[in-house]
């Protein structure tokens, strides 16, 4: 699957699930707007990625403040002239306390990094997804969102958030020709441990390659009719 002239927008682009779609996205021709808080990772995932200047921008965004995620979506636009895909890879996770141990602090970190940030990047840039005629918006979820456990209940919440404000989203972009969509993982197996060491434990983790392809599933022709869905990507849970 091509992608040349596509305008990719990736969040949390040097984390290791956004530095690996970023890869996979330049060689299938895409045109990248790397967005992230760490100016020196960033710069470090721009020089790997071995593209001209014309077909890469790297900004430093804070996407709990609604006046950079507008000023970035600004920058990409006026760039490239469109964008088409956002990938918002945005995470962090805080658990392993029960409700009452919790803090109020840890639950506003919680929906900070979930919801507000996922509200204001897709304020920002999905109108230009929309004017194009064609875009794609893709986040990735947890099994928590929907069915929590003990102790994970700041990050359910979180997630929770998050899907609702996708799911809601995607019911508004009908007959846009834009989609939205989430996958939902329980871990990300970022060192490959599920095959490199498989145990009961890992054997539902999610590979980075497997979350990839299901990104490039979705951005693809052959998926315009998938909008509003939680792919689950796990095994039973």
């Amino acid at each position: 699957m091509t992608l040349n002239e596509r305008v990719a927008v990736v969040s949390g682009a040097s984390g290791n699930l956004g530095m690996a779609i970023s890869r996979e996205l330049a060689e299938r021709g895409a045109n990248l707007a790397l967005l992230d808080r760490d100016t020196d990772k960033l710069a470090d995932l721009a020089g790997k990625l071995k593209i001209s200047d014309d077909r890469i921008i790297a900004r430093n965004v804070d996407l709990l403040d609604a006046t950079q995620a507008r000023s970035a979506a600004e920058a990409v636009a006026g760039k490239y002239g469109r964008i088409d895909i956002l990938l918002h890879l945005v995470g962090g996770w805080i658990g392993g306390k029960t409700i009452l141990e919790s803090t109020a602090d840890e639950l506003t970190t919680m929906l900070n990094q979930h919801i507000w940030t996922s509200f204001n990047i897709i304020q920002a840039f999905v109108p230009q997804l929309v004017r194009n005629g064609w875009g794609r918006v893709v986040m990735v979820t947890s099994p928590y969102g929907k069915r929590p456990m003990g102790k994970t209940g700041l990050f359910s919440a979180g997630k929770s958030g998050q899907e609702a404000l996708m799911l809601t989203l995607a019911q508004e972009l009908q007959g846009s020709a834009v989609t939205a969509n989430l996958l939902q993982v329980r871990t990300i197996d970022s060192r490959g441990e599920k095959v490199a060491a498989p145990t009961a434990a890992n054997s539902s983790w999610t590979s980075l390659d497997e979350l990839v392809g299901a990104i490039l599933y979705l951005l693809s022709d052959e998926a315009k009719t998938v909008n509003g869905a939680i792919i689950p990507l796990h095994g039973p849970f």
